[in-house]
Protein backbone atom coordinates (compact mmCIF):
# COMPACT_ATOMS: atom_id res chain seq x y z
CA UNK A 1 0.00 0.00 0.00
CA UNK A 2 1.56 3.42 -1.01
CA UNK A 3 0.50 6.67 0.18
CA UNK A 4 1.28 9.80 -1.97
CA UNK A 5 4.94 11.01 -1.66
CA UNK A 6 4.83 14.42 -3.38
CA UNK A 7 2.81 16.46 -0.63
CA UNK A 8 3.97 19.77 1.13
CA UNK A 9 4.06 19.59 5.17
CA UNK A 10 1.08 21.48 4.54
CA UNK A 11 -1.15 19.26 2.82
CA UNK A 12 -0.26 16.62 5.13
CA UNK A 13 -2.27 18.05 7.95
CA UNK A 14 -5.39 15.96 8.92
CA UNK A 15 -8.13 18.46 7.75
CA UNK A 16 -10.16 16.45 5.08
CA UNK A 17 -13.25 14.43 6.39
CA UNK A 18 -14.84 12.60 3.46
CA UNK A 19 -18.54 12.04 3.60
CA UNK A 20 -18.28 9.78 0.80
CA UNK A 21 -21.75 8.13 0.30
CA UNK A 22 -20.81 5.66 -3.07
CA UNK A 23 -20.73 1.88 -2.88
CA UNK A 24 -17.04 0.29 -2.67
CA UNK A 25 -18.35 -1.39 -5.99
CA UNK A 26 -19.86 1.51 -7.84
CA UNK A 27 -16.86 3.93 -7.51
CA UNK A 28 -13.73 1.34 -6.49
CA UNK A 29 -11.09 3.90 -7.79
CA UNK A 30 -12.70 6.75 -5.31
CA UNK A 31 -12.09 4.42 -2.68
CA UNK A 32 -9.06 3.16 -3.69
CA UNK A 33 -7.46 6.94 -4.05
CA UNK A 34 -9.08 7.91 -0.31
CA UNK A 35 -6.45 5.01 0.74
CA UNK A 36 -3.27 6.40 -1.05
CA UNK A 37 -4.38 9.80 0.29
CA UNK A 38 -4.68 8.77 3.95
CA UNK A 39 -2.30 10.96 5.08
CA UNK A 40 -4.42 13.91 4.49
CA UNK A 41 -7.91 12.52 5.75
CA UNK A 42 -9.03 13.80 9.33
CA UNK A 43 -11.31 10.93 8.75
CA UNK A 44 -14.05 9.42 6.61
CA UNK A 45 -17.62 8.31 7.08
CA UNK A 46 -18.71 4.84 6.31
CA UNK A 47 -22.55 5.10 5.32
CA UNK A 48 -23.35 1.67 3.66
CA UNK A 49 -27.04 2.48 4.17
CA UNK A 50 -28.16 5.85 5.34
CA UNK A 51 -26.42 3.95 8.39
CA UNK A 52 -24.79 0.87 8.87
CA UNK A 53 -27.41 -1.53 7.12
CA UNK A 54 -29.36 -4.21 8.15
CA UNK A 55 -26.41 -6.99 7.83
CA UNK A 56 -22.62 -6.69 7.21
CA UNK A 57 -21.43 -5.41 3.77
CA UNK A 58 -18.19 -7.67 2.27
CA UNK A 59 -17.42 -4.66 0.07
CA UNK A 60 -17.57 -2.18 2.67
CA UNK A 61 -15.75 -4.82 5.12
CA UNK A 62 -13.04 -5.23 2.66
CA UNK A 63 -12.28 -0.86 1.90
CA UNK A 64 -13.17 -0.27 5.52
CA UNK A 65 -10.15 -2.58 6.65
CA UNK A 66 -8.29 -1.41 3.99
CA UNK A 67 -8.25 2.28 5.26
CA UNK A 68 -7.81 1.01 8.75
CA UNK A 69 -4.53 -0.32 8.23
CA UNK A 70 -3.60 2.86 6.15
CA UNK A 71 -4.21 5.08 9.71
CA UNK A 72 -7.46 6.58 8.45
CA UNK A 73 -10.40 6.89 11.69
CA UNK A 74 -13.04 5.46 10.24
CA UNK A 75 -16.56 7.46 11.90
CA UNK A 76 -20.02 5.15 11.29
CA UNK A 77 -22.41 7.73 10.07
CA UNK A 78 -26.18 7.40 12.22
CA UNK A 79 -29.00 9.27 11.66
CA UNK A 80 -30.83 10.98 14.49
CA UNK A 81 -33.67 12.79 12.86
CA UNK A 82 -33.21 15.60 14.87
CA UNK A 83 -33.79 13.59 17.71
CA UNK A 84 -36.74 11.93 17.18
CA UNK A 85 -35.02 8.57 16.50
CA UNK A 86 -35.35 6.45 19.53
CA UNK A 87 -32.26 5.85 21.93
CA UNK A 88 -31.60 2.30 21.65
CA UNK A 89 -32.28 2.41 17.33
CA UNK A 90 -29.31 4.93 17.80
CA UNK A 91 -27.56 2.73 19.62
CA UNK A 92 -28.07 -0.39 17.55
CA UNK A 93 -26.85 1.70 14.59
CA UNK A 94 -23.32 2.29 16.53
CA UNK A 95 -23.10 -0.77 17.77
CA UNK A 96 -23.48 -2.79 14.24
CA UNK A 97 -21.00 0.08 13.14
CA UNK A 98 -18.68 -1.19 15.76
CA UNK A 99 -19.13 -5.08 15.12
CA UNK A 100 -19.28 -4.77 11.10
CA UNK A 101 -16.78 -2.60 10.30
CA UNK A 102 -14.74 -1.83 12.86
CA UNK A 103 -14.78 1.71 13.40
CA UNK A 104 -13.94 4.36 15.81
CA UNK A 105 -15.61 7.17 15.74
CA UNK A 106 -19.32 7.95 14.80
CA UNK A 107 -20.72 10.71 12.76
CA UNK A 108 -24.47 11.28 14.00
CA UNK A 109 -26.29 13.56 11.35
CA UNK A 110 -29.10 15.71 11.64
CA UNK A 111 -28.76 16.64 14.96
CA UNK A 112 -30.39 19.47 16.56
CA UNK A 113 -29.03 22.62 17.51
CA UNK A 114 -31.05 24.07 20.15
CA UNK A 115 -30.26 23.98 23.86
CA UNK A 116 -33.94 21.68 24.44
CA UNK A 117 -32.29 18.19 23.19
CA UNK A 118 -28.95 18.65 24.77
CA UNK A 119 -29.77 16.10 27.71
CA UNK A 120 -30.60 13.71 24.90
CA UNK A 121 -27.78 14.49 22.71
CA UNK A 122 -25.37 13.72 26.47
CA UNK A 123 -26.82 10.49 26.32
CA UNK A 124 -25.83 9.53 22.73
CA UNK A 125 -22.42 10.89 23.50
CA UNK A 126 -21.96 8.60 26.52
CA UNK A 127 -22.92 5.30 24.43
CA UNK A 128 -21.01 6.04 21.40
CA UNK A 129 -18.29 6.30 23.77
CA UNK A 130 -19.30 3.29 25.70
CA UNK A 131 -19.27 1.88 21.87
CA UNK A 132 -15.58 2.32 20.97
CA UNK A 133 -16.13 5.46 19.43
CA UNK A 134 -12.90 7.33 20.22
CA UNK A 135 -13.78 10.72 17.82
CA UNK A 136 -17.52 11.76 17.92
CA UNK A 137 -18.85 13.99 15.61
CA UNK A 138 -22.19 15.94 15.64
CA UNK A 139 -23.27 17.20 12.29
CA UNK A 140 -25.53 20.02 13.06
CA UNK A 141 -25.37 21.80 9.77
CA UNK A 142 -25.48 25.17 11.73
CA UNK A 143 -23.61 26.82 14.53
CA UNK A 144 -25.39 25.54 17.89
CA UNK A 145 -25.73 26.31 21.35
CA UNK A 146 -22.42 26.21 22.74
CA UNK A 147 -22.93 22.43 25.13
CA UNK A 148 -22.92 20.83 22.12
CA UNK A 149 -19.28 21.59 22.32
CA UNK A 150 -18.78 19.72 25.37
CA UNK A 151 -20.49 16.61 23.64
CA UNK A 152 -18.52 15.90 21.41
CA UNK A 153 -14.58 15.94 19.52
CA UNK A 154 -15.83 17.99 16.29
CA UNK A 155 -18.96 19.74 15.09
CA UNK A 156 -20.17 19.89 11.78
CA UNK A 157 -21.20 23.82 11.85
CA UNK A 158 -22.15 24.36 8.15
CA UNK A 159 -23.37 21.86 5.83
CA UNK A 160 -24.69 23.65 2.29
CA UNK A 161 -24.04 24.55 -1.00
CA UNK A 162 -21.45 26.72 -2.03
CA UNK A 163 -23.58 30.20 -3.29
CA UNK A 164 -24.31 29.97 0.68
CA UNK A 165 -21.27 29.18 1.92
CA UNK A 166 -19.96 32.38 0.28
CA UNK A 167 -22.05 34.56 1.59
CA UNK A 168 -22.23 33.07 5.18
CA UNK A 169 -21.94 35.20 7.79
CA UNK A 170 -19.02 35.15 10.90
CA UNK A 171 -19.06 32.46 13.46
CA UNK A 172 -20.27 33.36 16.89
CA UNK A 173 -18.13 34.38 19.47
CA UNK A 174 -17.95 31.46 21.32
CA UNK A 175 -15.99 29.55 19.28
CA UNK A 176 -13.28 31.30 19.64
CA UNK A 177 -12.88 29.44 22.71
CA UNK A 178 -12.39 26.51 20.98
CA UNK A 179 -9.53 25.26 18.57
CA UNK A 180 -10.24 25.20 14.86
CA UNK A 181 -9.63 21.66 14.90
CA UNK A 182 -13.26 20.98 16.70
CA UNK A 183 -15.03 22.88 13.78
CA UNK A 184 -16.01 21.76 10.43
CA UNK A 185 -17.54 22.97 7.16
CA UNK A 186 -19.03 20.87 4.51
CA UNK A 187 -19.50 22.94 1.15
CA UNK A 188 -20.95 20.94 -1.72
CA UNK A 189 -22.23 22.45 -5.55
CA UNK A 190 -18.54 23.96 -4.78
CA UNK A 191 -17.06 25.50 -8.41
CA UNK A 192 -13.74 24.52 -9.68
CA UNK A 193 -11.49 26.72 -8.26
CA UNK A 194 -13.33 28.42 -5.36
CA UNK A 195 -11.27 29.22 -2.60
CA UNK A 196 -13.64 26.93 -0.29
CA UNK A 197 -10.52 25.72 1.92
CA UNK A 198 -9.26 29.35 2.82
CA UNK A 199 -12.58 30.45 4.09
CA UNK A 200 -12.84 27.47 6.03
CA UNK A 201 -9.32 28.32 7.43
CA UNK A 202 -10.69 32.25 7.75
CA UNK A 203 -13.51 31.47 9.71
CA UNK A 204 -11.97 29.08 12.21
CA UNK A 205 -13.03 25.36 10.50
CA UNK A 206 -9.43 23.25 10.82
CA UNK A 207 -11.54 20.17 9.15
CA UNK A 208 -13.53 20.47 5.90
CA UNK A 209 -14.76 18.94 2.60
CA UNK A 210 -15.77 20.54 -0.39
CA UNK A 211 -17.04 18.68 -3.33
CA UNK A 212 -18.50 19.65 -6.87
CA UNK A 213 -21.33 17.04 -6.08
CA UNK A 214 -24.92 18.51 -6.74
CA UNK A 215 -28.20 17.64 -5.92
CA UNK A 216 -30.22 15.47 -3.45
CA UNK A 217 -27.21 13.24 -3.66
CA UNK A 218 -23.98 15.71 -3.17
CA UNK A 219 -21.37 13.50 -1.60
CA UNK A 220 -20.99 11.09 -3.72
CA UNK A 221 -17.93 12.85 -5.21
CA UNK A 222 -14.39 12.79 -3.55
CA UNK A 223 -13.40 16.49 -2.13
CA UNK A 224 -11.75 18.82 -4.98
CA UNK A 225 -8.44 18.50 -3.04
CA UNK A 226 -8.55 14.70 -3.46
CA UNK A 227 -9.46 14.65 -7.19
CA UNK A 228 -6.70 16.74 -8.41
CA UNK A 229 -4.21 14.19 -6.71
CA UNK A 230 -2.97 11.51 -9.08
Amino acid sequence: MTVDKEMTTEEKDPMLLVPLYEHPADRPEDWERLIRCAGRLHSVVLNPDSGPGDAPDERFALVAGRLREAGVPLLGYVDTDYGRRPHAAVVRDLLRHRDWYATDGAFLDQVCSGPERLDHYGRLAVAARAAGARTLVLNHGVHPHPGYAELADLLVTFEGPWDVYRDAVDAPAWTADHPAGRFCHLVYAVPPGAPAAELAAQRGAGVHCAVPGTGPHPWGSLPYALEATA
